[in-house]
């Protein structure tokens, strides 16, 4: 029987990583076909002829090919970069899908002309707007948000109120309650005619119409966890002496955060369906007011400017939502799940 002495170099070596093959269909695989994807974008820009005319193509081909290369970039050094690093290389596959679906876009619109104009503009063509149109689009996004945050806080603070007082006193839902079920299922919109002859402005009108949409949920969230606190965190509390006011702000309102999250945010989402409506109808400003404008003057690419300006506020809004939840439910993370 053989044996190794302790000096013995013929053992078999541990293995070094090395930048083989399998490590770049590997590791790197995804990061560099979303480079690659973004470079072929880049270069179709620069190199391949539009059909229309638009003055932002090479502006775009730079910009892909800078994008092209702060992936290279990430995709090799992501081990270096901390979290960074790690984030940009979990959503590798969306920058290669995304990569994608922008260079069929171009290659659909203005190279070949497969898709209609002026229905469907090239992704140059919205890159424009962003540039020539910005002054006008900027005034609507601030009025948007204006609107928007003005009802939406109305909304939550009176739906946070009601959803309290009728999950706690059985008195105030023997009248709310009724009032609630008649007109909380209407859509927010529905009152459109009776909200701008009531109000003396679009203005005024348009924040009653979101307060009502984002209210309702906000409601009905809060007072199914005011009415699901468990009775015994009641029970030891008055143990120790605890006042009816200490109940509902430091054992009931705690307790039903994780509901009251919840409707905030479906009124979110209730709230930007009922802006843009609002907008389109009486305000004379806001991204509504913009879409209707651009459809009129069939003016798309500044209609799907405004509506990529918009997907990003409400994504924004609720990833804000999310980290306040975050951040005040940091001791029910144990116990919530998200």
């Amino acid at each position: 029987m053989s044996t190794y002495s302790v000096s013995d170099t013929t053992a078999p070596a541990a293995p070094r990583a090395a930048l083989t093959f399998s490590n770049l269909s590997g590791r790197y695989g995804v990061g560099l076909a979303a480079s690659l994807v973004w470079l072929a974008f880049g270069l179709s820009c620069l190199y391949w002829p539009d059909l229309g005319d638009w003055s932002r193509t090479g502006s775009l081909g730079i910009g892909a090919i800078v994008i092209a290369a702060f992936i290279l970039f990430g995709t090799f050094s992501a081990d270096y970069l901390g979290s960074a690093g790690q984030a940009l290389r979990k959503r590798a596959p969306w920058l290669l899908a995304f990569g994608a679906f922008v260079t069929l876009w171009e290659v659909a619109t203005a190279k070949f002309a497969w898709l209609p104009l002026p229905f469907f503009p090239p992704p140059q063509s919205i890159l424009e707007v962003y540039t020539d149109d910005l002054p006008k689009l900027l005034d609507s996004v601030f009025a948007s948000i204006k609107l928007q945050l003005g009802g939406y806080i109305i909304g939550a603070t009176v739906g946070f109120i009601t959803g309290v007082s009728i999950g706690w006193s059985q008195k105030i839902g023997y009248w709310v309650h009724p009032v609630l079920r008649f007109i909380g299922p209407l859509p927010a919109t529905a009152w459109l005619p009776i909200a701008f002859f009531t109000f003396p402005s679009s203005w005024s009108a348009s924040t009653f119409l979101i307060a009502l949409a984002t209210g309702f949920p906000v409601t009905v969230l809060t007072w199914s966890g005011v009415a699901s606190v468990s009775s015994a965190y009641y029970d030891v509390a008055r143990t120790l002496g605890a006042k009816p006011s200490f109940l509902v702000l430091k054992v009931a309102i705690p307790a039903a955060l994780p509901h009251v999250f919840v409707g905030l945010f479906m009124g979110l989402g209730s709230s930007f369906a009922v802006l843009v409506v609002a907008e389109m109808i009486g305000v004379k400003a806001g991204l509504g007011w913009y879409l209707q404008w651009a459809q009129g003057w069939a003016a798309y690419a500044n209609m799907y400017a405004a509506l990529i300006v918009m997907s990003l506020l409400c994504s924004g809004a609720i990833t804000l939502l999310f980290r306040t939840r975050d951040r005040l439910l940091v001791w029910q993370k144990g116990v919530v799940k998200w």
